[in-house]
């Protein structure tokens, strides 16, 4: 009888996780590269996540995507932690090691840049401040990348000003807070404008912060993905703005830990957004 190989499994914890667009995405990679292989959606609750983990891999796990709320705590549970998930400190891909050994790394940064650089692909870091609101999980990934691609200014800005100050304390003094009442002025001569808050997504308030200060010909991206022409996105367009939705960063991010977990790296094209939006 011929031996049957273990299929590899990998998946993405969080909690919610039902309205995640990762099992459409790495599935239609799958399917693509004509893998044997599956993607799951996994609903693990705080207090159950060092056991799961510790569980997985028994199961056929190679890897796993991680999201909210546990891109902090699977720090924790690593036995190893890469340079950027550690200054980040959060973690959204999980690679299960031949070693026993659990490895940490955030990918959000990486996606964020490739997103821009191929939505834009003239994108110049360099060509003047990047204007970024909010200091949650998603804009630490944001400034660490935007840092490390050469941007020689972020202004930020957050409804929450002692989140703004702990990130500019970490990530130096190219970092300049701005309170949320003077909100708009981080967007004059901005060249890269960011919005990683939730406001303008659906079910959450709108973005209210006047757009008038954008430079016509500045790169303005959304991490909001439901809607994915946010108003935010639109009233910049219709400023002359060059505009990148957040569809892209999801879909960049998978990639790197496709390709640990599966053995190829994948392509994002129209094909893959398709499939992500069940288009």
């Amino acid at each position: 009888m011929t031996e049957v190989s273990r299929i590899p499994l990998a998946g993405v914890v969080g909690a919610p996780i039902a309205h995640s667009r990762s099992p459409a995405l790495h599935t239609h990679w799958l399917k693509r590269y004509q893998i044997a292989g599956a993607y799951i959606p996994l609903h693990v609750e705080q207090d159950d996540l060092v056991e799961v983990m510790r569980a997985l891999p028994k199961m056929g796990f190679v890897g796993v995507n991680i999201t909210i709320p546990h891109k902090e705590a699977v720090l924790n549970i690593a036995d190893i932690v890469s340079d950027r998930a550690a200054v980040i400190g959060a973690a959204n891909t999980i690679q299960f090691r031949k070693d026993g050994k659990i490895h940490a790394d955030n990918t959000d940064g990486i996606g964020f840049i490739e997103n821009l650089r191929h939505s834009v692909p003239d994108w110049t870091p360099q060509a003047g401040p990047a204007a970024v609101f909010g200091a949650g999980g998603a804009s630490r990934a944001v400034i660490h990348a935007l840092l490390q691609a050469g941007v020689p200014e972020i202004r930020l800005t957050n409804r929450s000003r002692p989140r703004s100050d702990a990130l500019r304390s970490e990530f130096g003094t190219r970092v300049i807070v701005h309170d949320w009442v003077k909100a708009a002025n981080v967007l004059d001569d901005a060249a890269t404008v960011v919005n990683t808050t939730s406001l303008g997504m659906v079910g959450k308030p709108p973005f209210r912060v006047p757009l008038d200060g954008l430079t016509p010909g500045a790169v303005v991206t959304d991490l909001v993905y439901a809607p994915l022409d946010t108003e935010f996105l639109i009233e910049a367009r219709n400023r002359g703005c060059r505009t990148v939705d957040g569809l892209g960063m999801l879909l960049h991010q998978g990639v790197p830990g496709f390709e640990r977990w599966f053995g190829v790296r994948p392509n994002v094209d129209d094909q893959v957004r398709a499939a992500v939006l069940g288009e």
